[in-house]
């Protein structure tokens, strides 16, 4: 035990054994509910779902032990929300890809990152792209988990013909009721600040989905888990799908959304833990960032998306964790999370949707931080975030913000306020956008 303590730096920190796995305890509570969230919004490019779910809670359990051995950090990690639905909705759905191809792609932007931790480069990355945009990308991808979550629940859907686009269904099945009940359920539990509201929301909602008739128990029921999902990528798809420029252009996209989705949980969760340096810099995060970066790489390579920092581990930190050994604890608990696993297949979209409704909000708290009153940073933020979910698309929303910023920019006289880098990224997303007219031009 000295041995532990030692190693984790208990003393130095403050904490004690007890403290910190009661920190993990916690943090897996509120983390939980990825394991049957996240194979939920993959089954929409037709995933294997109790597979998935084993996989999520593998991957998961693998990634935060490493991230507390490794770094130190009382961090957890798991599937990425917003990323997965990428994956399902714009690279599945939208793009035609298939999905061991679109788990190509997060390996792929994995690979990307771990790249840029090594070589020092995210430092330039950072200060390139401003911060109003990187807040609007997470505000996005909320918004996009959020339309997601309705569709999802059979709130909204889109009528024949397509005018308008989407309207609303008001209550007249029993999908309909579950869906609105579990809604009501799941925002009472988190407004009263009930621990593990949203796994607890799924659970209790599934439970209704079955006496309502919307699901049901199957008349087969494996308890061994499966990991049919692992090895499930291909590198090569994206690039003989989308051209060469989309794929390299998707691939950036999704890279962004990762990367800088770490930094700010990873600050954040660290500075609240008292860990962080007067400046905000958080020690030690090289370590945090290559475990983080390899996690989307394992997460791609299992088939089951980009694994990421969760800022769910601040309520481990709440809790008192201070070191890595909390995320010791909550690892162990996802690895044996493992046999919960064939249930996932039980638990309806109905259900899980309005955990993902509650998510998209909890992401979309961050505009309170975007000057949206400044024209420089409010347009294209605002374009960032609506386009995302209206397209279905969020590579759409973030080409849209860097294009928009830098013209902006340059309509205003402010060439000094441009970052080479993002010169070339707007440039390139110009070209992106116009590239079906462009091969028809050449053609």
């Amino acid at each position: 035990m000295d041995g532990i303590a030692s190693y984790f730096k208990f003393g130095e920190r403050g904490t004690d054994i007890g403290t910190e796995v009661r920190a993990g305890l916690t943090t897996f509570m509120v983390m939980a509910y990825i394991i049957f969230l996240n194979p939920s919004i993959l089954s929409a490019a037709g995933i294997d779902v109790p597979a998935a779910s084993a996989a999520t809670a593998l991957v998961a359990g693998v990634m935060t032990i490493a991230m507390g051995v490794v770094a130190n950090y009382p961090l957890a990690l798991a599937a990425g929300l917003g990323i997965n639905g990428v994956v399902a909705f714009t690279l599945v759905l939208g793009n035609g890809l298939t999905l061991a191809g679109a788990m190509g792609v997060i390996v792929l932007e994995g690979l990307l990152v771990t790249v840029l931790v090594l070589v020092g480069a995210r430092e330039a990355i950072m200060n390139a792209v401003p911060l109003a945009l990187k807040r609007a990308i997470g505000v996005g991808i909320g918004l996009f988990i959020l339309f997601i979550g309705f569709v999802n629940g059979g709130f909204i859907r889109s009528p024949e013909g397509g005018i308008p686009p989407v309207v609303p269904v008001f209550p007249a099945s029993p999908a309909n009721f579950v869906f609105i009940a579990g809604l009501a359920i799941t925002i009472a539990l988190y407004v009263m600040k009930v621990r593990a509201a949203l796994i607890i929301s799924i659970l209790v909602t599934t439970v209704l989905a079955l006496l309502a008739g919307v699901t049901k128990i199957p008349d087969t029921f494996v308890l061994t888990p499966s990991f049919a999902t692992v090895g499930q990528f291909d590198l090569a798809d994206v690039f003989s799908k989308l051209g060469l420029l989309a794929a390299l252009l998707t691939i950036f996209s999704i890279m962004l959304t990762d990367f800088f989705d770490t930094m700010g949980t990873v600050t954040g969760v660290a500075a609240e833990a008292g860990l962080a340096n007067p400046d905000g810099s958080v020690p030690g995060i090289g370590r945090v960032l290559l475990v983080d970066s390899l996690a989307a790489v394992a997460g791609g390579a299992a088939g089951i998306s980009s694994n990421t920092t969760y800022i769910e581990s601040a309520a481990g930190v709440a809790e008192g964790g201070r070191t890595g050994f909390a995320s010791v604890v909550t690892g162990v608990l996802f690895l044996l999370a493992i046999f919960l696993s064939p249930i996932a297949g039980i638990i309806p979209a109905v259900a899980t949707a309005p955990a993902l409704v509650l998510v998209g909000y909890l992401m979309f708290t961050i505009i309170r931080d975007i000057p949206v009153t400044d024209v420089e940073e409010g347009v294209p933020a605002l374009l960032t975030m609506v386009l995302m979910p209206l397209t279905y698309d969020i590579t759409v929303g973030i080409g849209a913000g860097f294009v928009s910023w830098v013209f902006i920019k340059v309509v205003r006289g402010k060439l000094g306020e441009i970052h080479w880098l993002m010169w070339v990224v707007a440039i390139a997303f110009v070209i992106f956008f116009a590239k079906d007219w462009i091969q028809g031009y050449i053609v």
